[in-house]
């Protein structure tokens, strides 16, 4: 269900608009497989030690991934590792 005033911007290289419907929100976290996902940016990884550690203390069951290079996309199969895998990823971007 879309949320009135949210713009959501795809920051991939498309040239036409991808329309992609959204997933419907989990009720919780606790007890799901949440995919962390490294873009290999100076601290990004900070970030996502303390993302971690509170998504633990509220039951999700984490898994750590990093892209080989924040300058391009995931590789294709880090990416069907991950939707394999998880419910639900989260990616970290920092400077």
């Amino acid at each position: 269900m879309p949320h009135a005033g949210l713009t959501v911007l795809d920051p991939t290289g498309e040239r036409a608009l991808a329309v992609r419907e959204r997933l419907p929100r989990l009720d919780t976290l606790s007890g799901r497989r949440v995919a962390l996902l490294d873009i290999t940016k100076a601290r990004g990884d900070v970030f996502l030690d303390q993302l971690e550690q509170h998504l633990v203390r509220r039951g999700a069951l984490v898994t750590r991934y990093a892209k080989p290079t924040f300058t391009k996309p995931a590789p294709v199969d880090l990416r069907q590792e991950i939707a394999m895998q998880c419910e639900v990823v989260i990616e970290a971007l920092a400077d």
